[in-house]
């Protein structure tokens, strides 16, 4: 795919019209506070997706029927101009992807999004990457899940599988015996609970148990995944992974990541959509760290505002990942905790709701600090 950086919006353009190939905005320039409130009333900008954020500019990715991708720059005054004066589909097909990226989101699992919530990690599993299996056994991740919801977790996240780089599949059975006590235990307590995994069947059995949330690294792509999710009724996290576990790591390659991302999801989205799956029950996540390098995961976490457009609440998944270390000389993962933190915090600075952690109280802590920037003035 060729990619063009022009220096304003083109002139008689054709805009792809092709449905696997979405225009995306990039909401930039973001502001909180009484700088968002004034933009908003000064009809100069909205906010991001119902707020406290708000933007008066955009970056545009344009696919057009050349096949190529053009971005630009644009305020969003000039950006509908620019619309009007090209002609359809291109106003139409504007204006629906603004008032997307701009409209509330909906609670999520039961979870107003007025605040980032948290999502704390449970890795059931004997070759996590981030904690070499301290919490393999059923009684150690109660016991886990219960101290993160101590320490603030919103929402915690159950995984009997690893799927660190270079990881295989393990057997279904055992990813069920790993994750059903663990899941009924912390849903008996009340807690919001997740199950990460790629199976249908891994997928009923774990809501049967209490789970209100499928996290999928394949973004329901098992056959029968769509199905498993619309017919329980939970709600679903979507990532976006290149390969597989074990080969995602082996030679990534984008033309341009975060438009590449954000037209897999846009698409899952529309997939689970028409299955029945309304899109206040889904989450997007780009996958940092899968499928991806250093220079991907560093351009997916400047990009996260682009995947509002999608209408979807947002994840980021960026806790202790390598490509903390690789910019910090080679960090250990039990080392990336300030890594984390700043790139949590820049995740939320582009109006991410969602945040799954290992280190519960201090996300909390530095997410209490932005929000409290974010809302002041």
């Amino acid at each position: 795919m060729r990619v063009t950086q022009s220096p304003g919006l083109p002139r008689g353009f054709r805009l792809s019209d092709d449905p696997a190939a979405p225009p995306g905005l990039r909401p930039v320039g973001l502001a909180g506070g009484a700088a968002a409130r004034a933009l908003v009333q000064g009809g100069q900008g909205e906010f991001l997706a119902g707020g406290p954020l708000a933007f008066a500019a955009v970056e545009a990715l344009l696919p057009g029927a050349d096949g190529g991708l053009v971005v630009a720059a644009a305020t969003l005054g000039a950006l509908e101009r620019w619309a009007g004066e090209e002609g359809e589909p291109l106003p139409a097909r504007v204006t629906a992807l603004l008032d997307r990226i701009a409209a509330p989101r909906a609670p999520f699992a039961g979870l107003v999004l007025d605040r980032p919530r948290i999502a704390g990690i449970v890795n059931v599993t004997p070759d996590s990457f981030s904690d070499g299996g301290a919490f393999a056994t059923a009684a150690r991740a109660i016991a886990r899940g219960r101290a993160l919801a101590a320490a603030g977790a919103d929402i915690i996240d159950v995984g009997g599988e690893s799927t660190r780089p270079g990881s295989d599949p393990v057997p279904e059975e055992l990813e069920l015996d790993r994750v059903l006590p663990v899941i009924g235990a912390l849903a008996g307590d009340g807690l919001v609970v997740s199950v990460d995994t790629r199976r249908p069947a891994v997928m009923r059995a774990a809501v049967a148990a209490g789970a209100r949330i499928v996290n999928d690294v394949s973004a329901l792509g098992a056959p029968g995944a769509v199905q498993a999710v619309a017919e329980t009724g939970a709600s679903a996290v979507l990532m976006h992974m290149q390969g597989s576990p074990a080969t995602m790591q082996a030679a990534p390659r984008y033309d341009h990541a975060p438009w590449e991302v954000y037209r897999f999801l846009h698409g899952r989205v529309a997939a689970c959509v028409a299955a029945g799956i309304g899109r206040e029950r889904l989450a997007v996540d780009p996958g940092i760290g899968f499928g991806k390098d250093c220079g991907h995961n560093v351009a997916l976490l400047d990009g996260f505002a682009l995947l509002h457009g999608t209408g979807c609440a947002v994840m980021a998944g960026v806790s202790r990942k390598s490509f903390i270390g690789r910019l910090d000389g080679g960090a250990a993962p039990a080392a990336r905790l300030p890594g984390t933190l700043a790139a949590t915090v820049q995740a939320a600075d582009r109006g991410v709701q969602l945040h799954r952690v290992h280190d519960v109280a201090e996300a909390r802590q530095a997410l209490a600090v932005w929000r409290a920037v974010a809302l002041a003035g």
